[in-house]
Order: structure tokens, then C-alpha cells, then sequence
């Protein structure tokens, strides 16, 4: 089974802070952005990052459910990290199991 933690983050800055994110993190692990869409490949989860004029929507999916649950926290301090002015957001994480 996979597991998969979604979150919806408020901010007119959402695109700039996934791109951000993907080039810091490309240093050290697969990412990949298109348009304002940015997707980085850990070694336990997936994490893509969605951004529109409201927001960031955030999907973190793996096998583990305690590693994808690392996971937001890891996430979330980043782009509040990018998003000092702001931060910090407001990140309400839903779980949204799926069958393998």
C-alpha cells in the first residue's frame, strides 16, 4: 500500500518557493519542475509540489507512512525557510491512503 499526506499552503508567492525548493534540492536529489508543478524524488517518497496564485498543494507519497510522515516536516521547514517574510504557513496534512 501507498501511502500519501496532502496539504494545501496559502500564499500569493507559492510558485517562486517550489522553484526554489526544486533548485535546492537538485543538488543532492532528482527533482524536476514543470511550469509551476515541482516534483522531488527522496529516497523513501515522492513529494510534488503544486503552486497556483492561492497556494501550494503538497502530496508526499511512499511505502513507509512513518518516513512520509518525516517527510512534511522536512518540507514544510523548507519552504518556510524560503518564505521567511510569511512564514510561518499554515500546512493542515490530510492523510489519502491508496491501494498498491
Amino acid at each position: 500500500m501507498s501511502h500519501t499526506i496532502a496539504a494545501q499552503v496559502a500564499t500569493p508567492n507559492g510558485e517562486k518557493y517550489v522553484l526554489q525548493l526544486c533548485k535546492h534540492w537538485s543538488h543532492k536529489l532528482e527533482t524536476k519542475v514543470e511550469g509551476s508543478t515541482g516534483t522531488v524524488t527522496f529516497p523513501t517518497a515522492v513529494a510534488t509540489m503544486a503552486a497556483d496564485g492561492e497556494g501550494i498543494a503538497i502530496a508526499i507519497t511512499g511505502e513507509d507512512r512513518d518516513n512520509v510522515e518525516q517527510l512534511t516536516d522536512v518540507v514544510a521547514r523548507h519552504i518556510d525557510r524560503f518564505a521567511f517574510r510569511e512564514a510561518p504557513l499554515a500546512y493542515d496534512w490530510q492523510w489519502q491512503d491508496t491501494a498498491a
